[in-house]
């Protein structure tokens, strides 16, 4: 009901007018049956009729002023509601200082009239009451002016939404809870109290006047103290429910949360806060997913919760390079897309391989891929899941039939850490053992199983893996002085070659590596 009466005020072209006249007028009814209770209406004598008239004619006057400008401010503040458009900046300002707008306006009005009516009714009577009229025509413009603040704040609350839109600013210092709690104050206890006060200090007033002028002002003061506090607690105490409702699913993780902005005092502000804080949590989840996609999630870990210093440490870790045979003929014989999807499907199996045996893939080199195994998260072995992860990426590479890869592993004391400026860091490993990776996964591309190990990754190993691999032969890689023994894995019936056959590791191919290959790894 309340609701459709508060719909109904803002959509009626005289809806504000009606409000704001309600309120004056109930404040007005106020004192006058105060001033009947206490008796003070019998002391006008015969020519109370005169009296009543004369005092009738400014508030009049002030009835129409009033009505003539809430209906001009109807019209001020909620044109763009009429219009059916959002309101724009200025309007959405405008219409946060209207409650302090019509109740400033609403003590203007009143003021002249508090004058008027003390004056003439204290003429009227033969005891001259003119300071017991006054505070009391004084004390019921006060109730009317708070009473319009609390109706008209409440009325403009179903728009509040609609000015968020507009505004990253929803709160006015005429709105805040402070305010409301003392506007409050003043119409439940302060004003009524204030009015027993004056009818007891009243020496005209007989003793039974002012014990039923003190029941009724009692009764008003609690029928309004009920109605505005549980208003106030209302406005209060619904949206920290829903605030809480939203912080608690935004802690259990669902950052797409976010409360409805109702309010122009604290709350409004505070439930604005709450929905940038799951923005700005959604955001930094997305950017860190995106980070871990980029860098890896170990390497991710460690960016995160280290300085952002340059930092690194040595440490004896496994390399494994994966390399495309043939992939500068391909590159030029297949379209961009084509090839670049047949790489994406090359590395998402190059990826799950190497993660599901704790390694990190380290970075993508246009067709090749550098997979670390012991850095920057510490294995007790790092060269056995090296070994298992090679043997997968051949196998599962040769079962989808697309591209043909050599793979290269070495094992060695390398830098791993954050290469870069201040400004631009990336993890890296560097030593001894990515070279020989490299060199290795050229050679590699030549022996028909397609994987050349070091003897490091070998002595390392388990006693279980170490039986699946035998030496194939000892190669004179580039750059480097002494011979390096090279292992290749033992044929598998479990591991069938690209074309249907299971070829055994035999001595490596008389043809020596074309120059392209060795280069393009050197470089690397």
């Amino acid at each position: 009901m309340t609701s459709r009466l508060i719909l109904w005020a803002l959509r009626a072209p005289g809806g504000l007018s009606a409000v704001v006249m309600a309120c004056n007028l109930g404040g007005l009814a106020v004192v006058t049956t105060e001033l009947f209770l206490s008796g003070f209406l019998s002391r006008l004598g015969p020519d109370w009729m005169t009296a009543f008239i004369q005092v009738s004619i400014y508030p009049a006057l002030g009835a129409l002023v009033g009505i003539m400008l809430a209906v001009r401010d109807r019209h001020h503040y909620f044109s763009w509601l009429d219009q059916r458009r959002p309101p724009t900046e200025l309007e959405a300002r405008r219409l946060l200082r209207l409650p302090i707008a019509i109740t400033g306006r609403a003590l203007a009005i009143w003021l002249p009239g508090v004058f008027v009516a003390a004056a003439v009714f204290a003429h009227a009577t033969e005891d001259r009451s003119f300071p017991v009229v006054l505070s009391m025509f004084t004390l019921g413009g006060l109730e009317s002016a708070a009473l319009t603040y609390l109706i008209v704040d409440r009325l403009i609350r179903p728009t509040i939404p609609v000015v968020a839109e507009v505004l990253d600013e929803t709160s006015h210092w005429s709105n805040t809870v402070l305010a409301r709690v003392l506007v409050t104050f003043a119409v439940a206890g302060a004003v009524p109290l204030g009015m027993v006060i004056t009818v007891l200090a009243d020496p005209s007033t007989d003793a039974q006047d002012r014990i039923r002028t003190g029941i009724y002002m009692a009764i008003v003061g609690l029928s309004a103290g009920v109605v505005a506090t549980a208003a106030l607690a209302r406005a209060v105490a619904t949206p920290m429910h829903t605030l809480r409702a939203a912080l608690d699913r935004i802690t259990h993780g669902d950052l797409e949360a976010r409360v409805t902005i109702n309010s122009t005092s604290e709350i409004g502000r505070l439930e604005h806060s709450v929905n940038e804080l799951a923005a700005n949590l959604s955001e930094r989840e997305r950017l860190r997913t995106v980070f871990d996609r980029h860098v890896g999630t170990e390497v991710a870990e460690r960016a995160l919760s280290g300085s952002p210093s340059l930092t690194g440490d040595m440490r004896v870790a496994t390399a494994l390079f994966v390399d495309v045979t043939g992939s500068v003929a391909m590159a030029t014989e297949l379209a961009p897309h084509d090839f670049v999807a047949k790489l994406n499907r090359l590395l998402s199996i190059v990826v799950a391989a190497t993660e599901d045996n704790q390694g990190l893939v380290n970075k993508f080199e246009g067709d090749a891929a550098l997979c670390i195994f012991g850095a920057p998260m510490a294995l007790d072995d790092n060269a056995t899941p090296a070994l298992r992860a090679a043997r997968r990426i051949r196998d599962e590479v040769a079962a989808l039939g697309e591209l043909d890869v050599g793979i290269g592993i070495a094992r060695g004391l390398v830098f791993a850490g954050d290469v870069g400026t201040d400004t631009r860091l990336e993890f890296t490993v560097i030593g001894d053992a990515v070279n020989e990776a490299a060199r290795l996964t050229t050679e590699a591309k030549l022996v028909p199983r397609r994987i050349l190990a070091s003897q490091a990754v070998i002595d390392a190993a388990c006693d279980a893996e170490r039986t699946q691999w035998i030496l194939h032969d000892t190669l004179h890689l580039r750059g480097r002085r002494e011979p390096t023994p090279g292992w290749t894995d033992v044929v598998s019936p479990a591991a069938p070659h690209r074309n249907g056959s299971a070829p055994k590791a035999g001595p490596r191919p008389a043809a020596p590596p074309s120059s392209e290959s060795v280069d393009r790894a050197a470089d690397r």
